[in-house]
Protein backbone atom coordinates (compact mmCIF):
# COMPACT_ATOMS: atom_id res chain seq x y z
CA UNK A 1 0.00 0.00 0.00
CA UNK A 2 1.17 3.53 -0.86
CA UNK A 3 1.35 5.33 2.49
CA UNK A 4 0.77 8.93 1.47
CA UNK A 5 1.67 11.14 4.42
CA UNK A 6 -1.33 12.78 6.13
CA UNK A 7 -3.77 10.49 4.27
CA UNK A 8 -2.70 7.10 5.64
CA UNK A 9 -4.36 6.15 8.95
CA UNK A 10 -1.77 4.69 11.28
CA UNK A 11 -1.29 4.44 15.01
CA UNK A 12 -0.14 8.05 15.25
CA UNK A 13 -3.16 9.31 13.29
CA UNK A 14 -5.53 7.37 15.54
CA UNK A 15 -3.95 8.99 18.59
CA UNK A 16 -4.43 12.42 17.00
CA UNK A 17 -8.05 11.62 16.12
CA UNK A 18 -8.82 10.53 19.68
CA UNK A 19 -7.25 13.68 21.14
CA UNK A 20 -9.16 15.87 18.68
CA UNK A 21 -12.44 14.33 19.84
CA UNK A 22 -11.53 14.95 23.47
CA UNK A 23 -10.57 18.55 22.65
CA UNK A 24 -13.94 19.07 20.98
CA UNK A 25 -15.70 17.91 24.12
CA UNK A 26 -17.04 14.69 22.65
CA UNK A 27 -17.73 11.68 24.85
CA UNK A 28 -15.34 9.06 23.49
CA UNK A 29 -16.55 6.40 25.92
CA UNK A 30 -18.68 4.47 23.39
CA UNK A 31 -15.66 4.01 21.10
CA UNK A 32 -12.79 3.64 23.57
CA UNK A 33 -12.69 -0.14 23.19
CA UNK A 34 -12.36 0.21 19.42
CA UNK A 35 -9.66 2.84 19.78
CA UNK A 36 -7.74 0.48 22.06
CA UNK A 37 -8.18 -2.39 19.62
CA UNK A 38 -6.94 -0.44 16.62
CA UNK A 39 -4.04 1.12 18.53
CA UNK A 40 -2.83 -2.38 19.39
CA UNK A 41 -2.75 -3.60 15.79
CA UNK A 42 0.56 -4.27 14.08
CA UNK A 43 1.73 -2.04 11.22
CA UNK A 44 0.82 -4.81 8.77
CA UNK A 45 -2.68 -5.12 10.20
CA UNK A 46 -3.19 -1.36 10.09
CA UNK A 47 -2.19 -1.31 6.42
CA UNK A 48 -4.65 -4.08 5.65
CA UNK A 49 -7.67 -2.41 7.26
CA UNK A 50 -7.47 1.16 5.94
CA UNK A 51 -11.05 1.04 4.63
CA UNK A 52 -12.30 -0.14 8.02
CA UNK A 53 -10.33 2.61 9.78
CA UNK A 54 -11.85 5.21 7.47
CA UNK A 55 -15.33 4.00 8.37
CA UNK A 56 -14.34 4.12 12.04
CA UNK A 57 -13.35 7.79 11.69
CA UNK A 58 -16.76 8.41 10.12
CA UNK A 59 -18.41 6.90 13.19
CA UNK A 60 -16.55 9.25 15.53
CA UNK A 61 -18.43 12.23 14.06
CA UNK A 62 -21.64 11.00 15.69
CA UNK A 63 -20.20 10.89 19.20
CA UNK A 64 -22.30 13.05 21.57
CA UNK A 65 -20.90 16.14 23.30
CA UNK A 66 -20.06 16.00 26.99
CA UNK A 67 -22.62 17.79 29.12
CA UNK A 68 -19.92 19.58 31.14
CA UNK A 69 -18.09 21.04 28.12
CA UNK A 70 -17.52 24.74 28.96
CA UNK A 71 -16.92 26.15 25.46
CA UNK A 72 -19.18 27.35 22.66
CA UNK A 73 -17.40 26.77 19.35
CA UNK A 74 -19.45 27.09 16.15
CA UNK A 75 -17.79 26.71 12.76
CA UNK A 76 -20.32 28.50 10.54
CA UNK A 77 -19.85 32.21 9.90
CA UNK A 78 -23.24 33.24 11.27
CA UNK A 79 -22.68 31.22 14.44
CA UNK A 80 -19.19 32.65 14.91
CA UNK A 81 -20.44 36.21 14.56
CA UNK A 82 -23.23 35.60 17.04
CA UNK A 83 -20.70 34.23 19.55
CA UNK A 84 -18.26 37.18 19.38
CA UNK A 85 -17.71 39.61 22.26
CA UNK A 86 -20.46 42.23 22.37
CA UNK A 87 -18.25 45.31 22.28
CA UNK A 88 -16.25 45.83 19.08
CA UNK A 89 -14.21 49.03 18.96
CA UNK A 90 -14.19 50.97 15.69
CA UNK A 91 -10.97 52.05 13.99
CA UNK A 92 -9.86 55.51 12.94
CA UNK A 93 -8.49 55.15 9.41
CA UNK A 94 -6.01 57.99 9.18
CA UNK A 95 -3.12 56.77 6.99
CA UNK A 96 -2.37 58.13 3.53
CA UNK A 97 -1.76 55.83 0.58
CA UNK A 98 2.02 56.11 0.70
CA UNK A 99 2.12 55.09 4.35
CA UNK A 100 -0.12 52.09 3.69
CA UNK A 101 2.04 51.10 0.72
CA UNK A 102 5.06 51.07 3.03
CA UNK A 103 3.19 49.06 5.67
CA UNK A 104 2.04 46.38 3.21
CA UNK A 105 5.61 46.11 1.93
CA UNK A 106 6.77 45.81 5.55
CA UNK A 107 4.23 43.05 6.17
CA UNK A 108 5.57 40.95 3.28
CA UNK A 109 9.18 41.53 4.31
CA UNK A 110 8.42 40.82 7.96
CA UNK A 111 6.52 37.65 7.17
CA UNK A 112 9.26 36.30 4.94
CA UNK A 113 12.09 37.22 7.33
CA UNK A 114 10.26 35.64 10.28
CA UNK A 115 9.57 32.51 8.25
CA UNK A 116 13.20 32.24 7.18
CA UNK A 117 14.35 32.64 10.78
CA UNK A 118 12.27 29.66 11.90
CA UNK A 119 12.64 27.48 8.80
CA UNK A 120 15.94 25.68 9.54
CA UNK A 121 14.83 24.67 13.05
CA UNK A 122 11.28 23.59 12.19
CA UNK A 123 10.79 20.29 13.94
CA UNK A 124 13.56 20.89 16.51
CA UNK A 125 12.44 20.50 20.09
CA UNK A 126 13.45 22.98 22.78
CA UNK A 127 16.35 20.89 24.04
CA UNK A 128 17.89 20.86 20.57
CA UNK A 129 17.26 24.50 19.65
CA UNK A 130 18.24 25.99 22.99
CA UNK A 131 21.23 23.64 23.26
CA UNK A 132 22.45 24.70 19.81
CA UNK A 133 22.17 28.38 20.75
CA UNK A 134 23.87 27.95 24.12
CA UNK A 135 26.72 25.91 22.64
CA UNK A 136 27.50 28.90 20.40
CA UNK A 137 26.88 31.48 23.16
CA UNK A 138 24.03 32.91 21.07
CA UNK A 139 21.25 32.38 23.63
CA UNK A 140 18.78 34.03 23.65
CA UNK A 141 18.14 34.01 19.91
CA UNK A 142 19.19 37.28 18.27
CA UNK A 143 20.06 36.42 14.67
CA UNK A 144 19.39 33.98 11.84
CA UNK A 145 20.52 30.37 12.38
CA UNK A 146 23.74 29.34 10.65
CA UNK A 147 25.09 26.04 9.35
CA UNK A 148 28.74 27.12 9.49
CA UNK A 149 29.41 26.16 13.10
CA UNK A 150 32.18 24.19 14.82
CA UNK A 151 32.21 20.53 13.80
CA UNK A 152 31.31 19.33 17.29
CA UNK A 153 28.16 21.52 17.25
CA UNK A 154 27.21 20.48 13.72
CA UNK A 155 27.55 16.82 14.64
CA UNK A 156 25.76 17.03 17.99
CA UNK A 157 22.78 18.98 16.63
CA UNK A 158 22.64 17.23 13.24
CA UNK A 159 23.04 20.37 11.15
CA UNK A 160 21.91 19.73 7.58
CA UNK A 161 22.80 22.47 5.13
CA UNK A 162 19.66 21.91 3.03
CA UNK A 163 17.54 23.24 5.91
CA UNK A 164 17.73 26.88 4.72
CA UNK A 165 20.26 28.22 7.18
CA UNK A 166 21.02 31.84 6.41
CA UNK A 167 24.55 31.08 5.18
CA UNK A 168 23.35 28.42 2.71
CA UNK A 169 20.72 30.38 0.75
CA UNK A 170 20.67 33.33 -1.65
CA UNK A 171 16.98 34.18 -1.32
CA UNK A 172 13.89 33.06 0.55
CA UNK A 173 13.40 29.43 -0.53
CA UNK A 174 10.04 27.76 -1.10
CA UNK A 175 7.86 27.45 1.99
CA UNK A 176 4.16 26.71 2.35
CA UNK A 177 3.69 29.71 4.69
CA UNK A 178 4.62 32.05 1.84
CA UNK A 179 2.85 29.94 -0.78
CA UNK A 180 -0.44 30.52 1.01
CA UNK A 181 0.09 34.26 1.37
CA UNK A 182 0.53 34.52 -2.39
CA UNK A 183 -2.43 32.17 -2.92
CA UNK A 184 -4.73 34.27 -0.74
CA UNK A 185 -3.84 37.39 -2.68
CA UNK A 186 -4.47 35.63 -6.00
CA UNK A 187 -7.80 34.19 -4.86
CA UNK A 188 -9.05 37.74 -4.27
CA UNK A 189 -7.49 38.93 -7.50
CA UNK A 190 -9.12 36.18 -9.56
CA UNK A 191 -12.53 35.84 -7.91
CA UNK A 192 -13.03 39.27 -6.32
CA UNK A 193 -14.44 40.35 -2.97
CA UNK A 194 -17.30 37.87 -3.21
CA UNK A 195 -15.12 34.79 -3.60
CA UNK A 196 -16.49 31.61 -2.02
CA UNK A 197 -14.98 28.58 -0.28
CA UNK A 198 -15.60 26.70 -3.51
CA UNK A 199 -13.45 29.28 -5.32
CA UNK A 200 -10.63 28.60 -2.83
CA UNK A 201 -10.90 24.88 -3.57
CA UNK A 202 -10.89 25.59 -7.30
CA UNK A 203 -7.79 27.78 -6.98
CA UNK A 204 -5.93 25.11 -5.03
CA UNK A 205 -6.70 22.41 -7.56
CA UNK A 206 -5.51 24.60 -10.41
CA UNK A 207 -2.45 26.15 -8.77
CA UNK A 208 -1.17 24.27 -5.70
CA UNK A 209 0.72 21.01 -6.27
CA UNK A 210 -0.73 18.49 -3.85
CA UNK A 211 2.68 17.70 -2.36
CA UNK A 212 3.13 21.36 -1.44
CA UNK A 213 0.24 20.92 1.00
CA UNK A 214 0.29 19.19 4.38
CA UNK A 215 -2.02 17.80 7.07
CA UNK A 216 -5.47 19.44 6.90
CA UNK A 217 -4.78 21.02 3.52
CA UNK A 218 -3.72 17.73 1.94
CA UNK A 219 -6.76 16.02 3.44
CA UNK A 220 -9.06 18.74 2.06
CA UNK A 221 -7.32 18.48 -1.32
CA UNK A 222 -8.04 14.73 -1.34
CA UNK A 223 -11.63 15.47 -0.45
CA UNK A 224 -12.00 17.97 -3.32
CA UNK A 225 -10.83 15.25 -5.71
CA UNK A 226 -13.47 12.94 -4.25
CA UNK A 227 -16.11 15.55 -5.07
CA UNK A 228 -16.59 16.59 -1.43
CA UNK A 229 -17.24 20.34 -1.34
CA UNK A 230 -16.73 22.78 1.53
CA UNK A 231 -17.60 22.75 4.38
CA UNK A 232 -17.81 18.93 4.34
CA UNK A 233 -14.27 18.87 2.91
CA UNK A 234 -13.04 20.15 6.29
CA UNK A 235 -14.67 17.32 8.21
CA UNK A 236 -14.51 14.13 6.16
CA UNK A 237 -11.77 11.93 7.65
CA UNK A 238 -9.81 15.03 8.65
CA UNK A 239 -7.94 14.51 11.91
CA UNK A 240 -5.98 17.77 11.47
CA UNK A 241 -9.00 20.09 11.44
CA UNK A 242 -7.76 22.28 14.31
CA UNK A 243 -4.11 22.35 13.30
CA UNK A 244 -2.22 25.48 12.29
CA UNK A 245 -2.77 25.36 8.51
CA UNK A 246 -5.59 27.89 8.22
CA UNK A 247 -3.83 30.28 10.61
CA UNK A 248 -0.82 30.46 8.26
CA UNK A 249 -3.10 31.11 5.27
CA UNK A 250 -4.73 34.23 6.71
CA UNK A 251 -2.25 37.04 6.14
CA UNK A 252 -3.21 38.22 2.67
CA UNK A 253 -6.82 38.58 3.80
CA UNK A 254 -5.67 40.99 6.50
CA UNK A 255 -3.46 42.96 4.10
CA UNK A 256 -6.31 43.30 1.59
CA UNK A 257 -8.87 44.46 4.15
CA UNK A 258 -6.78 46.98 6.08
CA UNK A 259 -8.99 48.95 8.42
CA UNK A 260 -11.84 46.41 8.19
CA UNK A 261 -11.21 43.57 10.68
CA UNK A 262 -14.67 42.06 10.27
CA UNK A 263 -14.25 41.86 6.50
CA UNK A 264 -10.75 40.39 6.90
CA UNK A 265 -12.18 37.75 9.24
CA UNK A 266 -14.92 36.93 6.74
CA UNK A 267 -12.36 36.50 3.97
CA UNK A 268 -10.34 34.25 6.28
CA UNK A 269 -13.42 32.20 7.17
CA UNK A 270 -14.18 31.53 3.51
CA UNK A 271 -10.64 30.21 3.12
CA UNK A 272 -10.31 28.35 6.44
CA UNK A 273 -13.68 26.57 6.19
CA UNK A 274 -12.48 24.43 3.29
CA UNK A 275 -10.13 22.52 5.59
CA UNK A 276 -10.73 23.43 9.25
CA UNK A 277 -13.36 23.68 11.96
CA UNK A 278 -13.66 25.41 15.33
CA UNK A 279 -10.31 26.72 16.62
CA UNK A 280 -8.64 25.84 13.34
CA UNK A 281 -10.89 28.49 11.82
CA UNK A 282 -10.59 30.90 14.75
CA UNK A 283 -6.81 31.11 14.45
CA UNK A 284 -7.22 32.26 10.87
CA UNK A 285 -9.86 34.85 11.80
CA UNK A 286 -7.72 36.13 14.66
CA UNK A 287 -4.66 36.64 12.47
CA UNK A 288 -6.54 38.24 9.55
CA UNK A 289 -8.48 40.65 11.77
CA UNK A 290 -5.39 41.45 13.84
CA UNK A 291 -3.51 42.37 10.67
CA UNK A 292 -6.39 44.44 9.33
CA UNK A 293 -6.35 46.46 12.56
CA UNK A 294 -2.58 46.64 13.12
CA UNK A 295 -1.78 49.93 11.31
CA UNK A 296 -4.61 51.75 13.05
CA UNK A 297 -4.03 50.88 16.70
CA UNK A 298 -1.32 51.86 19.17
CA UNK A 299 0.32 48.50 19.82
CA UNK A 300 0.49 44.84 18.92
CA UNK A 301 -1.51 44.17 22.10
CA UNK A 302 -4.40 46.28 20.79
CA UNK A 303 -4.16 44.57 17.42
CA UNK A 304 -4.39 41.17 19.13
CA UNK A 305 -7.53 42.25 20.97
CA UNK A 306 -9.03 43.59 17.74
CA UNK A 307 -8.43 40.17 16.25
CA UNK A 308 -10.08 38.41 19.19
CA UNK A 309 -13.14 40.63 18.72
CA UNK A 310 -13.91 38.55 15.60
CA UNK A 311 -13.61 35.21 17.42
CA UNK A 312 -16.16 33.50 19.72
CA UNK A 313 -15.83 34.75 23.28
CA UNK A 314 -16.15 31.29 24.85
CA UNK A 315 -13.68 29.31 22.79
CA UNK A 316 -10.35 27.70 23.68
CA UNK A 317 -8.36 30.08 21.48
CA UNK A 318 -9.77 33.21 23.12
CA UNK A 319 -9.10 31.75 26.55
CA UNK A 320 -5.51 30.84 25.59
CA UNK A 321 -4.62 34.25 24.11
CA UNK A 322 -6.11 36.09 27.09
CA UNK A 323 -4.02 33.85 29.33
CA UNK A 324 -0.82 35.03 27.60
CA UNK A 325 -1.97 38.67 27.80
CA UNK A 326 -2.63 38.22 31.52
CA UNK A 327 0.88 36.82 32.04
CA UNK A 328 2.34 39.86 30.31
CA UNK A 329 0.19 42.29 32.28
CA UNK A 330 1.26 40.58 35.51
CA UNK A 331 4.93 41.21 34.64
CA UNK A 332 5.80 37.57 34.03
CA UNK A 333 9.25 37.08 32.52
CA UNK A 334 9.62 35.88 28.93
CA UNK A 335 11.39 32.64 29.90
CA UNK A 336 8.74 31.83 32.49
CA UNK A 337 5.99 32.39 29.94
CA UNK A 338 7.67 30.01 27.46
CA UNK A 339 7.97 27.32 30.13
CA UNK A 340 4.30 27.70 31.05
CA UNK A 341 3.32 27.08 27.42
CA UNK A 342 5.59 24.04 27.29
CA UNK A 343 4.11 22.75 30.55
CA UNK A 344 0.62 22.88 29.04
CA UNK A 345 1.45 21.50 25.58
CA UNK A 346 3.68 18.53 24.76
CA UNK A 347 6.06 19.54 21.96
CA UNK A 348 6.80 15.86 21.29
CA UNK A 349 3.13 15.03 20.59
CA UNK A 350 2.37 15.98 16.98
CA UNK A 351 -1.22 17.01 17.76
CA UNK A 352 0.08 19.64 20.17
CA UNK A 353 3.17 20.59 18.15
CA UNK A 354 1.09 21.59 15.12
CA UNK A 355 -2.18 22.63 16.80
CA UNK A 356 -3.47 26.16 16.30
CA UNK A 357 -3.70 27.11 19.97
CA UNK A 358 -0.17 26.55 21.36
CA UNK A 359 1.29 28.17 18.26
CA UNK A 360 -1.09 31.12 18.54
CA UNK A 361 0.06 31.52 22.14
CA UNK A 362 3.67 31.66 20.95
CA UNK A 363 2.78 34.29 18.34
CA UNK A 364 1.13 36.31 21.11
CA UNK A 365 4.20 35.82 23.28
CA UNK A 366 6.47 37.15 20.52
CA UNK A 367 4.26 40.17 19.90
CA UNK A 368 3.89 41.09 23.56
CA UNK A 369 7.40 40.45 24.88
CA UNK A 370 8.79 41.82 21.59
CA UNK A 371 7.49 45.21 22.77
CA UNK A 372 7.45 46.80 19.31
CA UNK A 373 10.98 45.73 18.38
CA UNK A 374 11.05 43.66 15.17
CA UNK A 375 14.07 41.56 16.13
CA UNK A 376 12.78 40.71 19.59
CA UNK A 377 9.34 39.90 18.19
CA UNK A 378 10.39 37.29 15.64
CA UNK A 379 13.19 35.88 17.77
CA UNK A 380 10.93 35.35 20.76
CA UNK A 381 8.21 33.75 18.63
CA UNK A 382 10.75 31.33 17.12
CA UNK A 383 12.62 30.65 20.36
CA UNK A 384 9.36 29.31 21.77
CA UNK A 385 9.79 26.29 19.44
CA UNK A 386 6.81 24.25 18.21
CA UNK A 387 6.03 25.29 14.59
CA UNK A 388 8.87 27.79 14.34
CA UNK A 389 8.64 28.95 10.72
CA UNK A 390 4.88 29.50 10.99
CA UNK A 391 5.13 31.45 14.24
CA UNK A 392 8.06 33.55 13.06
CA UNK A 393 6.16 34.34 9.87
CA UNK A 394 2.95 35.41 11.62
CA UNK A 395 4.69 37.48 14.30
CA UNK A 396 6.92 39.04 11.63
CA UNK A 397 3.91 39.85 9.48
CA UNK A 398 2.18 41.77 12.26
CA UNK A 399 5.36 43.56 13.36
CA UNK A 400 6.27 44.39 9.76
CA UNK A 401 2.84 45.81 9.09
CA UNK A 402 3.03 48.02 12.18
CA UNK A 403 6.56 49.26 11.48
CA UNK A 404 6.43 49.41 7.68
CA UNK A 405 9.28 48.50 5.34
CA UNK A 406 11.06 51.75 6.19
CA UNK A 407 11.14 50.75 9.86
CA UNK A 408 12.62 47.26 9.47
CA UNK A 409 16.28 46.59 10.38
CA UNK A 410 18.62 45.96 7.44
CA UNK A 411 20.10 43.06 9.39
CA UNK A 412 16.91 41.07 8.85
CA UNK A 413 15.93 42.28 5.39
CA UNK A 414 19.18 42.42 3.40
CA UNK A 415 19.81 38.63 3.47
CA UNK A 416 16.54 38.06 1.61
CA UNK A 417 18.01 39.78 -1.47
CA UNK A 418 14.47 40.89 -2.33
CA UNK A 419 13.63 37.46 -3.81
CA UNK A 420 11.31 34.61 -2.86
CA UNK A 421 10.46 31.25 -4.40
CA UNK A 422 7.00 29.67 -4.44
CA UNK A 423 5.40 26.70 -6.17
CA UNK A 424 2.53 28.75 -7.63
CA UNK A 425 2.54 29.07 -11.44
CA UNK A 426 3.84 32.46 -12.54
CA UNK A 427 5.32 33.14 -9.10
CA UNK A 428 8.06 30.53 -8.87
CA UNK A 429 10.71 33.25 -8.49
CA UNK A 430 9.57 36.80 -7.80
CA UNK A 431 10.80 39.86 -5.99
CA UNK A 432 9.30 40.67 -2.61
CA UNK A 433 8.88 44.23 -3.78
CA UNK A 434 6.73 43.11 -6.74
CA UNK A 435 4.51 41.01 -4.45
CA UNK A 436 4.01 43.97 -2.13
CA UNK A 437 3.30 46.28 -5.07
CA UNK A 438 0.74 43.88 -6.55
CA UNK A 439 -0.87 43.44 -3.15
CA UNK A 440 -1.12 47.18 -2.53
CA UNK A 441 -2.63 47.80 -5.96
CA UNK A 442 -5.21 45.08 -5.35
CA UNK A 443 -5.98 46.62 -1.95
CA UNK A 444 -6.73 49.97 -3.63
CA UNK A 445 -8.95 48.28 -6.23
CA UNK A 446 -10.88 46.35 -3.58
CA UNK A 447 -11.29 49.49 -1.47
CA UNK A 448 -12.68 51.41 -4.40
CA UNK A 449 -15.38 48.78 -4.88
CA UNK A 450 -16.15 48.48 -1.17
CA UNK A 451 -19.67 49.74 -0.35
CA UNK A 452 -19.67 52.84 1.85
CA UNK A 453 -21.43 52.97 5.18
Amino acid sequence: MLKIENLYIGRRELEYARQQLIDEGRDTGPLEDLFARYLNLSDKQLAECQAELGEFLDRTLSLPPRKDYPYHEPSDLEGIRAARPLAVKGLELDFDEESLRDKIHGAWLGRIAGCLLGKPVEGWDSKRQWGYLRSLERYPLQDYFRAEVPHRVAEKYEIRRERAFIDTIERMPWDDDINYTVAGMLVLKKYGRDFTPEDVADFWLQNLPVLSTWTAERTAYRNFLLGIAPPESAVYRNIFCEWIGAQIRADAYGYLALGHPELAAEYAWRDASVSHIRNGIYGSLWVAAMLAAAPFVKSAREAMLSGLAQVPARCRLTEAIHQVIDWYDQGLGFETAIHRIHARWDEHFGHHWCHTIPNAQLVALGLLWGEGDFEKTICRAVQGCFDTDCNGATAGSVAGLILGASGLPEKWIAPLNNEVETSIPGYQLVTIESLARECFQLYLELESRKPTG
